[in-house]
């Protein structure tokens, strides 16, 4: 997410209050962040399937993070011949990769999409309907916060705040 630190800070701050003075309003915080974030990246998803280059990459190395996902690290060249290093601006991991191996992929030539104004802004391109499904899901859910959430506000249910 691009938020700026100020932003981040802020939301941290309105989060904690909230959840000590009406813990309904940290559902439409989440399911806010999670819209945001869902229509930010599908929006940037769209710009760079229409306006993207293509470009042949090689993967490196994954990743891992705390929970064990794993995300590629990429090597390509842009039209340029400026060679960018990096995670996909989007990724989206599953259970399953946690347990895969993906000592078979490391070297693998892949094809991706990157951004002409910032290439280290790319994406996969064998990846894009895995990516459209996953953040249509995020939306999805980050509207349900906020239905239930302002629901519960205006009292047309009670879930006992």
């Amino acid at each position: 997410m691009n938020f700026k630190k100020e932003y981040s800070i802020l939301i941290f701050i309105l989060f904690v209050f909230f959840m000590f003075y009406k813990s309904i309003i940290c559902m439409i915080i989440v399911g806010s962040l999670l819209l945001y974030y869902g229509i930010d990246s599908l929006l940037f998803l769209n710009y760079i399937n229409k306006n993207g280059i293509e470009s042949l990459g090689k993967i490196l190395f994954y990743e891992s993070d705390e929970e064990n996902y794993k995300t590629p690290v990429i090597e390509f060249k842009t039209l340029e011949e400026e060679l960018i290093k990096g995670k996909p601006y989007y990724y989206a991991s599953t259970d399953l990769s946690k347990v895969r191996s993906h000592k078979n992929d490391i070297n693998k030539k892949i094809t991706i999409l990157y951004c002409s104004e910032s290439p280290e802004n790319f994406v996969l391109k064998t990846e894009k309907d895995f990516n459209y499904g996953t953040l249509i899901l995020m939306m999805i859910i980050g509207l349900l916060f906020i239905s239930i959430a302002s629901a519960n506000l205006l009292e047309y249910i009670n879930m006992g705040n």
